[in-house]
């Protein structure tokens, strides 16, 4: 099974690559987290719309048929630490590949929310693209040792 991170947005800062392999490095071998960048389309003579939708299609494509995807959304669902690592044992025991999809600037489509299996929000604030690739990171490897009884997770 393939957690892949699949972003709209350029090649990020180094920091942020930094911040992301740190965690994806501490996933266990036979659940890799993969962070995939998506290059955004230009955005000149378009409206929110149609650059959200032509982002739409390329991460779409980028996804693939038969993958779940949790789109990053600000009216998604929240979670507490315990309550996710829950939620990703169940996207985990669905055996399908993971997607966890953040949209460009202007956020995502309807038909990408459509065809999403899930919605997370990770909170009420809005966060820069690329501290949601960290933060998304970091909350799945402890959802991961939650699960395996790992003491990263502190009460």
């Amino acid at each position: 099974m393939r957690l892949r991170i699949i972003s709209m947005g350029a090649r990020p800062a180094d920091w942020v690559t930094q911040g992301f392999n740190d965690y994806a490095r501490r996933m266990p071998r036979h659940l890799p987290l993969e962070l995939l960048d998506i290059n955004a389309p230009s955005r000149k003579r378009k409206t929110i719309d149609d650059c959200r939708a032509e982002e739409a299609e390329l991460l779409l494509k980028a996804v693939g048929k038969h993958t779940q995807i949790i789109a990053m959304h600000e009216h998604g669902r929240t979670y507490r630490s315990k309550e996710l690592a829950k939620r990703f044992s169940g996207w985990l025991n669905d055996g399908r590949d993971l997607a966890f999809v953040i949209g460009g600037p202007d956020g995502l489509a309807p038909d990408l929310l459509q065809r999403a299996d899930s919605q997370w929000a990770l909170g009420p604030m809005t966060l820069p693209h690329a501290l949601v690739r960290i933060v998304v990171a970091e909350q799945l490897y402890r959802a991961w040792t939650l699960l395996e009884g790992h003491p990263y997770h502190r009460e």
